[in-house]
């Protein structure tokens, strides 16, 4: 009789498995959550490009007829028969929803407009409500994001 000798197995154990997998899940849970908050910073800035887009056009507007045109809301603003459209001060196909799937709000008269976003429901405090009005140079509101920034300025510094 011939006796084979003794193999040794070679592996992971159970417990070494698990501590992986749970180091992979802490790393995955944080990365997915600076994910969240660049993706909402990201639309935050979209939607303050998109106000500034139809804020221009309705200054351009009254530079050239010494008026802002009437309308009642934002979407009658961006729409294709609007003469903001029409004349190529805002762009074709402006969608009259914010990028948190909001409508977008705004009105003009002969006078004057305000425009405004109600920013990210999920995070008023970071991404908060804004708006634009005639004769306003920079986007006003509760929110902190800026183009450019990532982040809330630090407490105390402007």
């Amino acid at each position: 009789m011939t006796t084979h000798p003794q193999r040794k197995v070679r592996g992971f154990s159970l417990l070494e498995l698990l501590v992986a997998m749970m180091i992979i899940a802490v790393l995955g849970t944080l990365g997915f959550k600076q994910y969240q908050r660049y993706s909402a910073n990201a639309r935050y800035l979209k939607a303050q490009d998109d106000v500034k887009i139809v804020a221009d056009g309705l200054d351009q507007y009254y530079l050239k007829y010494s008026r802002y045109p009437d309308f009642s809301s934002y979407e009658a603003m961006v729409d294709g028969n609007s003469p903001l459209v029409k004349e190529s001060l805002i762009k074709v196909g402006m969608s009259p929803m914010d990028p948190f799937h909001q409508p977008y709000e705004g009105k003009s008269s002969h006078g004057n407009y305000e425009l405004k976003c109600e920013g990210d429901p999920d995070r008023q405090d970071e991404f908060g409500p804004f708006s634009r009005t005639s004769g306003q140079g920079q986007v006003s509101g509760s929110g902190t994001a800026t183009p450019g920034s990532t982040a809330p300025p630090p407490e105390g510094k402007k």
